[in-house]
């Protein structure tokens, strides 16, 4: 029997995917592995946190549908909101969201109609550019401007698209450039949107991992914009909760509105025992959050002076759990040149090619393995003779 499939069902698989299976080839053959592709923490969360986990799940109660976030977390966001950005949030700006990975596929399910326009950066992160075309939307990319510290060519923009464009989705610090904005951006962003009649998407998934004491704020602290945006932020890069998917979505009350009531249709609410985490998370001690990020810009050190002092050059990160690199001289494909890099040195790092048309040229490195074994990476990528 044949079967006929959505032209959603033909992306395949994700990235990630792949890389797994190229990782888990090497192990059943007894070869070393150093997997720097995906950005899954290896710090594990915090006792506190776990132990909230742990007696909310001992609650029965605690396993039925939840439907919305209890408002404890409500109170939680709000007051670290308040404390890291001085960004005040009522309860109708506050939502949470199943990971904010989902949460970006579903809100376009909120804000487009098949056919209309959401402009997406490139590079970006995947889901970018998937969840709006998985609901019928069309993508149209801007770039970021690798000659400009990979900040957004908002000039570069067709007029005409720009003004029959929904939204654009806008993330900084950036995966996968690990590039910051200046906060004359973030004005001139809200400008833009508010000429062109567009919504402001912001990914801010990565505000708590940054390097040097370049502290990033919130899209939400500028002026004006609430008035035409919201702010995705999760708990999973900032308190290693990945598998957990503990999100937010905040700022504009009638957009976090509509897309509540589109995620009702869809599911139930969160894990409440997953929601207890995130308040333990919230309201409790901070000092991990700044040792984790320490450790990341010990490991960006680790990662970018190696690989520069072996030949490879031009590999940077200003914030995230990434390195940004550009493909070694005399390569130009990206997956070809990682799917090499895996076979000669088991380095395992993500194609450049899989962010978007913007990023061929280039390869992303998850910062995911202590100093020591980072340094490993580095010897085998030197002894296997790709940079010579």
């Amino acid at each position: 029997m044949e079967f006929a499939f959505s032209q959603r069902s033909r992306f395949g698989a994700n990235i990630f995917n792949h890389l797994n299976q190229k990782k888990n080839a090497r192990l059943a053959q007894g070869l070393p592995v150093w997997n720097l592709s995906i950005g899954t923490p290896d710090f594990a969360p915090d006792r506190h946190v776990m132990e909230a986990v742990a007696q909310a799940a001992l609650d029965p109660e605690n396993y039925k549908y939840s439907l919305t976030e209890l408002p404890r977390l409500t109170k939680a966001v709000q007051d670290w909101y308040l404390r890291r950005f001085g960004v005040e949030l009522q309860t109708e700006e506050i939502t949470s969201v199943y990971g904010s990975q989902e949460g970006i596929a579903h809100i376009a399910m909120a804000l487009c109609d098949p056919g209309e326009i959401i402009l997406a950066p490139s590079p970006c992160y995947p889901i970018f550019s998937i969840g709006p075309a998985l609901c019928g939307a069309k993508v149209e990319y801007y770039n970021l401007d690798p000659n400009n510290d990979w900040l957004p060519d908002l000039e570069g923009i067709d007029p005409a698209v720009a003004k029959a464009a929904k939204a654009i989705i806008v993330s900084f610090p950036s995966n996968p450039t690990c590039a910051v904005l200046p906060d004359s951006f973030y004005l001139k962003l809200i400008d833009f949107a508010k000429a062109n009649n567009i919504i402001v998407i912001h990914d801010n998934a990565y505000s708590e991992i940054y390097f040097d004491g370049n502290k990033p704020g919130s899209f939400l602290a500028y002026p004006g914009a609430k008035e035409i945006g919201v702010e995705f932020n999760s708990l999973s890069k900032t308190y290693n909760l990945t598998g957990a998917r503990l999100s937010f979505l905040l700022g504009n009350a009638e957009i976090v509105g509509r897309f509540r009531d589109v995620r009702s249709q869809i599911d139930y609410g969160s894990f409440l025992p997953g929601q207890y985490a995130a308040i333990a998370a919230l309201e409790g001690p901070q000092e991990s959050v700044a040792e984790h990020r320490a450790e990341y810009q010990r490991r960006r050190d680790t990662l970018c002076g190696g690989l520069e002092a072996i030949g490879w050059k031009g590999v940077s990160s200003k914030a995230t759990m990434f390195a940004w690199a550009p493909l070694p001289a005399g390569y130009t494909d990206s997956a070809a040149f990682c799917a090499e890099l895996i076979e000669r040195s088991g380095v395992i790092c993500t194609p450049g090619a899989a962010f978007g048309p913007g990023g061929e040229g280039y390869v992303r490195f998850a910062l995911v393995l202590p100093c020591d074994k980072l340094e490993e990476a580095i010897k085998a990528v030197d002894a296997c003779g790709i940079l010579k």
